[in-house]
């Protein structure tokens, strides 16, 4: 996706959706467009379709995740400010980490927090102390960033055929689809009505994005049948973030650290490198990376687990959704980002209101909001005819959601498919060689 080029750069653009095999990267960290140059454009940028995905992204990520944190937590006995704490450095932390990378490399990259990280850390605080917790949070942020400096994490992401990457994704994010069915038995006249807001923005009002419209719409619904519902939250009110001293245990890095920095690399990071790929971006893997090892360092500073890239709301941003133009579709991020940081700041205020809204409405609206982006992952992984055994196993291994050693499907989507290729497929790759 090239950079637009009405403003000077600081660095080279990013490259066209089809870039040259040589030459490869000479730098671990890639360069960029800049920061001021996504602050320069960044006005232009803001539209009703950019905007619109962006806070359709976090609604998304405000809702179901941001609950899996708070009553995992309070159901372990964490008390009311702890908690608040560690909802302000998953959001804030992921926050910045939107607006630093969507601003350096003026792409739709989202930061947030891993949801099946989120899973795995609840799970663990009933065996360990929270202060071992998060010291084994460190250790995952440490390990991440590592990682990213390394280079290791592009070279790998370059040699993976782009179909399997392609099917992975359409794999990982078909539940959201399906969910959008699964949603209209329990409130078919909510869910009828986003999708009639949906249908009748993207036919009459394109410039806006149908999403957005599946959100007024399903809220008036909501509103009209009773379906808001209040929920007590373990995190009422507002409370000043606290700094939690962590503890160093073997056991709880073994259970925690380790597997946290596998789900933040194989599961978060691949998602959203392989949805930037379906929309013709060159992801800067090694720094998303590398974000997200430092965000794993800052924030459990407050006690909260890994900030870093997010998938499914990258996918929003970077869709279709966010507007028809790819150049400006970081504002999308932006938007998302500043809403993330808010939401962190006033989390006891904000979670009260968040957790009014029908979980059909926003399932609906998020599965709604990755058309684009499943249609693009379909026709990567199966278009062009090469890999297509590879492709159609790794399509199959993420849709099943199974998670070997505590590891998500994603990542296992990826080693299945390129072994069953490497078998049944072996000319596909030579063909991929010589033509690199």
């Amino acid at each position: 996706m090239t950079a637009p080029t009405d403003e000077p750069a600081e660095g080279p653009a990013a490259a066209p959706p089809t870039p040259p095999a040589e030459p490869r990267p000479t730098r671990r960290i890639e360069p960029g467009p800049g920061i001021r140059s996504g602050l320069r454009g960044l006005p232009r940028r803001l539209n009703p379709a950019t905007v619109g995905a962006g806070v359709v992204a976090a609604v998304f990520g405000c809702t179901g995740p941001a609950l899996i944190v708070i009553d995992g937590a309070a159901a372990n006995g964490l008390d009311s400010q702890v908690i608040a704490s560690w909802i302000f450095g998953i959001y804030v932390f992921g926050g910045l980490i939107s607006l630093f990378l969507a601003l350096r490399y003026r792409m739709p990259v989202v930061g947030a927090f891993s949801i099946p990280g989120a899973v795995l850390v609840v799970g663990a605080l009933g065996t360990f102390p929270f202060s071992a917790v998060v010291g084994a949070f460190l250790v995952a942020g440490l390990l991440v960033l590592v990682l990213g400096l390394s280079g290791l994490i592009g070279t790998v992401s370059r040699w993976l055929p782009q179909q399997i990457v392609m099917a992975m994704i359409a794999g990982a994010l078909i539940r959201f689809g399906t969910g959008v069915v699964t949603a209209a038995e329990s409130a078919p006249w909510i869910v009828a009505a986003a999708v009639a807001g949906f249908l009748l923005l993207s036919r009459f009002v394109p410039a806006v994005p149908g999403a957005l419209g599946a959100l007024v719409a399903g809220l008036a619904a909501a509103a009209a049948t009773g379906g808001f519902t209040t929920q007590a939250t373990a995190v009422e009110g507002w409370t000043a973030p606290v700094l939690v001293a962590p503890t160093f245990d073997l056991a709880a890095i073994l259970a925690v650290g380790i597997p946290l920095a596998v789900l933040v690399i194989a599961a978060e990071n691949a998602q959203a490198y392989g949805v930037l790929l379906s929309q013709g971006y060159r992801p800067p893997i090694n720094a998303m990376t590398v974000a997200s090892g430092v965000g794993g360092l800052l924030a459990p500073l407050t006690g909260g687990h890994n900030a870093n890239v997010a998938g499914p709301m990258t996918a929003i941003c970077s869709g279709p959704q966010a507007g028809p133009d790819p150049d400006a579709r970081y504002a999308a991020s932006v938007v998302n980002g500043v809403l993330f940081i808010a939401f962190g700041a006033l989390a006891g205020i904000a979670v009260t209101a968040v957790t009014a809204l029908p979980t059909e409405l926003v399932a609906v609206v998020a599965g709604l909001a990755m058309i684009g982006v499943l249609v693009s992952s379909f026709r990567g992984a199966f278009g062009d005819g090469r890999f297509r055994t590879g492709a159609l196993t790794a399509l199959v291994v993420a849709m099943s959601g199974v998670a070997p050693l505590g590891i998500s499907s994603p990542f296992w989507a990826l080693v299945a498919g390129v072994a069953i290729s490497a078998v049944v497929e072996p000319g596909d790759f030579r063909v991929r060689s010589e033509a690199g």
